[in-house]
């Protein structure tokens, strides 16, 4: 389904194609990545794809959040994909609130969604191995920066700032310095770094589970006030401690999916979905956490929780959430919500 489809819907169905168009996404995305060089008019396939996640981000954010998130931790389509996809969309609502100007804005996405270009394949393989990488595969891993330019380049790619960007994306750029005095390629290193190690720390690998976001950011940006990086404050006031599409476990013994922000920070709508003895509840229980019990008392990994979701009933359940009168919120607490 193409993005303008977007701009036909006017009501609650529009959120039934939502998967499907994030599905649609990630696996056109794949192609892209896996055979660049069996594509025609790369950069313009870049672009619509770009566009596209712009479409569905710009639609609803917490719905794109959420989508984004369970398709990062359940992607069939390889981590490499799936991982290019988080990045890209964060890199978009980061872009956002730190106001870039629109070429810097587009080299950042672009650069996100490309970087990893010279390692597709052997992404893939490191997320599925249990074993630590060889040492042939390190030497790949360090110079997949370089490769991912060259390849780039070779694909007609001609935006400087797009290129450079991939090519020193792991450079380490001082969290010292502000970000408005650095220059561009710095600036953009700083954000696309700080995303990249969010995103490769939440996903999961037959290595190691992937981390809670809490703990993701936690190493994101640090204990200490004045070591905090200030890509990483902002990130986790825009999309959360627990973003939607995250799982948290709550004081009351329950496990939950995080459906959408609310206006108070690290305080979103939630929906149980398990109770305190693992048991699986007959209908999800929507919580508004801002407003009193329960409260979220952790964050969970994605292979800590054993449930299947369907999505499409949690985005419309976040979305009936959203649209509740404030002072009918409390009553959501209470209101189990059909999962048919």
């Amino acid at each position: 389904m193409h993005p303008s489809h977007l701009a036909r819907a006017a009501h609650d169905e529009e959120y039934e194609d939502l998967l499907s168009l994030w599905g649609d996404l990630e696996s056109g995305l794949s192609v892209l990545l896996a055979r660049p060089q069996h594509v025609q008019d790369f950069a313009g396939k870049v672009r619509q794809f770009d566009q596209w996640l712009q479409d569905l981000v710009t639609h609803d954010i917490d719905a794109a959040l959420y989508l984004m998130f369970q398709l990062a931790a359940t992607s069939t389509v390889g981590y490499s994909t799936s991982h290019a996809l988080v990045c890209g969309t964060l890199c978009h609502i980061m872009a956002r609130e730190f106001e870039l100007p629109v070429n810097e804005r587009n080299a950042l996405v672009r650069a996100a969604l490309t970087m990893n270009i010279g390692m597709t394949k052997l992404q893939d393989e490191l997320a599925g191995q249990r074993e630590p990488p060889s040492s042939a595969q390190k030497d790949a891993i360090a110079t997949h920066p370089m490769r991912s330019q060259d390849i780039l380049e070779q694909l007609h790619i001609t935006n400087d700032l797009w290129l450079d960007l991939v090519g020193q994306h792991h450079a380490r750029v001082s969290e010292r310095t502000p970000l408005a005095q650095l220059g561009a390629v710095d600036r953009l290193t700083r954000i696309l770094g700080t995303i990249d190690r969010y995103a490769a720390m939440i996903s999961p690998r037959k290595s190691r589970a992937g981390r809670s976001t809490t703990d993701s950011v936690r190493e994101l940006v640090g204990k200490e006030v004045e070591e905090r990086d200030e890509v990483g404050l902002v990130l986790v006031r825009t999309v959360g401690l627990c973003p939607p599409g995250t799982f948290v476990r709550l004081d009351n013994g329950d496990i939950a999916v995080v459906l959408r922000r609310s206006d108070k920070a690290n305080m979103p709508v939630v929906a149980s979905l398990l109770d305190r003895n693992n048991n699986h509840l007959s209908e999800p229980l929507l919580h508004p956490t801002a407003h009193g019990k329960p409260r979220i008392q952790s964050a969970l990994a994605r292979t800590a929780v054993t449930v299947e979701l369907n999505h499409r009933t949690m985005v419309r359940l976040g979305l009936y959430a959203a649209t509740q009168p404030s002072q009918t919120a409390r009553l959501l607490a209470t209101q189990p919500a059909s999962l048919h």
